[in-house]
This record gives C-alpha cells, structure tokens and sequence, in this order.
C-alpha cells in the first residue's frame, strides 16, 4: 500500500518522538544533588576562594596543603568523576547534559594537572590570581584578603584572628611542598625565584599595626562593642607577633637559603619531569581546545605577529613619522607627551577613561551587570614586580565591587597610549561586564557562574579591545589606535616566547629581545611578562587563541545574517551561557545564528 506523503511524513515525526529518549526527572534532580554538594565541597576545600566569594563558612581557615590533603582531594575527584559518567545524558535535561558535559572536562583537567604534580610549585612571584574556581594563593599576597573580605560583626574578626593564628602552619605547608619540589627537580627558574623574598621583605614590619594583616582591626565598626574590640585587636597583635611575622621570616629564609640555590638559571617547564608531556597539556588546558599542540600555537603566532606588525607600519606612515618601526618604538617608549609624571594623575585618568566608556556600552551590549567597579591602584607591595593593570572581581553577594587595579609604580614608564586597550580589557567592555554578568545568572549552577575559561574569559577581554574599543568610538586618536595594536601584538607575542621558552628552549634573554623588537611596551613592563609566562607555563596562549575564535564566529554570523546581524545580540549570545570551552561556544553561536536566519 503506498502512503501519502503528509502521511509518510506523520509517521516519521511520530517515531522520532518515540525513539527519543525522555529525559528522566530523576536522574535531574540526582545530578543537581551533585553539583550542589560537590560545589560545597570545593568551597571548604577552597575556603580562601570561598571568602572571596562572600560564602564565610570557612572564613577561619586557609587551604589545606599538606601532600596529603592534595591526595586527598585528587581521590576524591577521581571518585565524583566516576558518578557523573553514570549519569545516562540522555536522561538529563539540555541544560544538565551540558552541566554534565563541563563537569566532566573540568574534573578530567584537574586530575590530570594533579597526574603532573603541578601543586609542588605553589609559589612565584606572580600567584594570587583566581583559576577555574580555586584561588591561586601565594604566601606574599594572603595578606590581600584583609582588604577584600567584609568585616562587619565580631565573629568576622573571630574568623581573622583564627586565620593568623594558624598562618604559619598555612605557610609550613607551602615549604613542605617546595622542598619536595626542589628532590624531584620541580623549581621555578631564579628569575622567578629571586623576586619573591623582596615581596615577604616588605611585610616584615617592627609593630603589628604596621602588617596589612593588621588592617581590619584599625578601624572597626560599631556593630562590634568597644570592650571586644580592644579584646579582638589585642589577639590580632598577639597573632601577628607570635605566628604572622616569625612565617614570614621562615619563608623568607626558606627562599634564600635552600629555594633560590636550587633554582635552575635556564627556563622552560621542558627541563621538569615530564616537562614536555606537562605543557602540552597546559596549552590544552588554557586553549580549551584538544587539537593545537605547541608547535601550531608557534607557528599561529608568527603569523599574527607578521600581520600586526604590517598593519603598524601602516599606522605609522599616516601619523607622519619618518623612519623605521624601531625607530618608532624608540620614539613611544621616550617621548615625554606619552607619559604623566604624577602616579595620582595617572590614576585620575584611568578613572576618566573608565566614565567616558560606561555611558557608551549600550551601543555593543542589551544586558548590562547591576554590580559596579572601582579603579583603585596595584598594591604598593607588589606594584614592581606586576603587569600593568588587572581586575579582581566582587563579591556575588554584593559586599564588594570589581575593581580594577592599575599600576602606577614608576609612572614614567605608563605610557599614555596603552589607557585605552587595558581599561578596555580589564574593565568595561571586558572582564568586568563578563564576570559580573556570569556571577548574576542566578539559574545557573555555581560552577558555572563564578568559573573561567581562561580563553573564553581572556578571549572576551581581548576581543573588547580588538573590536568593541572601535564600535564604542575610543581609538579617534592614532597614538590610541596604535596602543591597540601594541596590545594586540603583545598577545600575538605571547604565543611565540610562551612556546619558545616551554617547548623550543628559548632563553629568557631571547623572549625579552623578541618581545622589545615586535613590540613598542617598556622593558620593565616586557621582563615582567616574560618573567609572568616563565613562572604560569600555557596561561598566556589564552588571549588570543580565544580572541580569534570569537572574531572568527562574528564574522561568520556577520556573513550569514548579513543586514539581519545585530551586534548587541551576538555579543549578549556569547556572553549568556557564562564561561565556555571555546568548542562549545562555537555549538552555541552557530545555533543561535541558524535560528536568527529563520526569524
């Protein structure tokens, strides 16, 4: 008998349905049990990451990192890596199968990091910024926390005071790991190594009330009675005194005497065990993708570096200048009109910048965060051994705004030109609109709205500076529009000198000279980075690997939609999901774009 086609047609749509697997209201509310206890989990395992985070359960305590608590952690990841593959994805919602999807890459990642004992070098110059949903803590940079946690009702003060008590375990814990490092030759290079003491140097204080551990006690607010706090801040000094300061003075001696010698002059993490195998795997890990090895990542960016490079020799021809691109750079890095000579000035301007780009954020975005930003300057106490500018986000609950740190040591060598980009990147359109948005996706489980993908999130920042700093009209001026190229190179750099040193054995001395030659930034500014990348092998690859994705799907939504396309949309699309694998961010704009062909 021979069926109609309408009739045909019902019968396959009929038997779609009922081969497709309903999602089981069950297995959903089992696998959301899971998130939920194993975010809890990581936060009391995490508890600094956890206070920082505005969730005080754990404010009395720092990270556990003795190796056995590390093992701990690395059985019990392995242990939850089995229950969320039982999870049948086809009877978990949409939204849970992606759940699924990124639980899994997440704890993969870190079971494998653990594998390469990446935790033996806990310490550089550089540590203090968050990764994944975990806070990288260096012992130099704890005191940080006295500035950034609430400090409201006396058992705050309780919490803090608990804290510096058992500082020096925190710390003894961090040398035991060292010193386990230095027997199986996992060392950060001398000059990693050599700028850490100065940074403990300025925290050793001749009175407690001098410590910025000391900070939340000298003006405490009237929710505390006066006889406690006299009582709270008596202990606090006790603390600093007794265990703070003699901690301090053990890491440092620790660092001097033992770390420092063992500390190889080369640099690369192919001198580690396991070197090369290790940093393939960090360029998997912060690229999100499975199939750039390190070679390919060189090669890219010579590439990117060759075009950026022709596009400012371009720029340069039309300010009028005469000479070489090297004399160019020369000119940048010297002149004085590029440069403010007051750190207080410099930072009135950043703030300026800050104002002048917020109005305008309308024209590239729908949806706008609710949380605010300050601009506030880098911490004097590691100002000279730190990048340029850098965001730390606020508290969810609202108690603490994003800030932007801006660095204003030395402001001779800041140069005007670089403002724009990195207000852009480190403020708004960038990291502050991204993270503030991610952390407000109520709906969204808490592994997903307060984690990173270092390439999504880097990626975003640098596609602000690359892109939306022109559809928001902040390069009308050449010396700004070339800051932006310079910014650009300087992540098109990265992924020659990151794989030079780690994979190809380049010497630090040959990042720095590459870095100066392609580039028109300081050679304070370049050591610093060089040195950053030496010390976080992969992490730098970030930037632009993600940038280019997200480019590369604009412009191919921009061709498909043609005069359908509309900015603000595509940029909230990349945006409402939070942080992604840059592979899944590709399923999910090409979707997004196919449906918006159909409206």
């Amino acid at each position: 008998m021979k069926l109609s086609n309408s009739l045909a047609f019902l019968l396959i749509v009929l038997f779609a349905v009922l081969a497709t697997p309903i999602p089981s209201q069950a297995s959903d509310k089992s696998f959301e049990k899971l998130m939920v206890t194993e975010w809890d989990y990581e936060m009391q395992h995490n508890p600094v990451w956890a206070s920082v985070l505005g969730d005080r359960r754990w404010n009395d305590r720092w990270d556990d990192l003795s190796l056995a608590g590390i093992q701990r952690d690395d059985l019990h990841r392995k242990e939850v890596l089995k229950q969320l593959k039982t999870f049948d994805p086809a009877k978990l919602s949409p939204a849970n199968r992606l759940n699924r999807d990124l639980l899994i890459h997440l704890y993969s990642t870190w079971i494998e990091e653990d594998g390469f004992r990446w935790y033996l070098v806990p310490e550089s110059h550089a540590t203090g910024l968050p990764e994944d949903f975990r806070m990288r803590t260096g012992v130099q940079s704890a005191a940080q926390l006295a500035t950034t946690l609430r400090f409201e009702q006396p058992k705050d003060f309780e919490d803090w005071n608990a804290r510096l008590a058992s500082f020096g375990r925190y710390v003894d814990q961090v040398i035991a790991l060292m010193r386990q490092g230095i027997r199986v030759s996992m060392v950060q290079p001398k000059s990693v190594a050599t700028r850490i003491p100065g940074q403990i140097e300025k925290q050793l204080v001749a009175r407690a009330e001098e410590s910025a551990f000391y900070t939340p006690f000298v003006k405490m607010p009237a929710t505390v009675p006066a006889s406690q706090q006299t009582q709270l801040a008596a202990q606090a000094r006790t603390n600093i005194e007794q265990t703070v300061q003699p901690a301090l003075k053990r890491f440092r001696d620790f660092l001097v005497s033992e770390y420092i010698p063992a500390a190889p002059e080369t640099v690369g993490a192919w001198q580690w065990p396991h070197g090369p195998q290790m940093y393939s795997f960090f360029v998997r890990k912060y690229t999100t993708t499975t199939n750039l090895t390190p070679d390919q990542v060189h090669e890219l960016g010579l590439v990117e570096v060759k075009r950026i490079r022709s596009e400012m020799e371009a720029l340069m021809r039309q300010t009028g200048f005469n000479g070489t691109l090297k004399d160019f750079f020369h000119f940048l890095r010297t002149d004085k009109r590029f440069y403010y000579t007051d750190p207080q000035e410099l930072l009135l301007q950043y703030r300026n910048l800050a104002k002048t780009i917020d109005p305008r954020l309308l024209k590239i975005a729908k949806t706008l965060p609710r949380a605010p930003y300050g601009v506030e300057p880098t911490p004097a106490e590691v100002a000279p051994d730190a990048t340029t500018g850098f965001y730390y986000a606020g508290a969810p609950d609202g108690s603490r705004p994003g800030t932007y740190l801006v660095n204003l040591y030395r402001p001779e060598t800041r140069p005007k030109w670089e403002m724009v980009s990195l207000t852009l990147h480190e403020a708004m359109p960038g990291h502050h609109l991204q993270t503030a948005l991610a952390m407000e996706m109520a709906d969204m489980p808490n592994f997903r709205r307060f984690g990173s993908y270092m390439a999504f999130v880097e990626g975003w920042a640098l596609y602000c500076e690359t892109h939306l700093g022109y559809d928001l009209g902040m390069f009308n001026d050449p010396y700004d529009r070339f800051g932006q190229l310079a910014f650009e190179m300087w992540r098109a750099v990265r992924l020659v000198v990151d794989t030079g040193m780690h994979s190809k054995h380049w010497t630090r001395q040959q990042a720095i000279d590459y870095f100066l030659e392609n580039t028109p930034r300081q050679e304070l500014d370049v050591t610093n980075e060089v040195d950053r990348y030496i010390a976080w092998p992969g992490q730098a690859l970030a930037y632009k690997i993600g940038e280019l994705k997200i480019s590369e799907l604009r412009k191919s939504t921009e061709q498909q939609l043609g005069p359908k396309f509309d900015l603000r949309a595509f940029n909230d699309e990349v945006l409402g999901a939070g942080p992604l694998p840059l592979s899944i961010l590709e399923q999910r704009i090409n979707t997004w774009t196919a449906t918006q062909k159909t409206k």
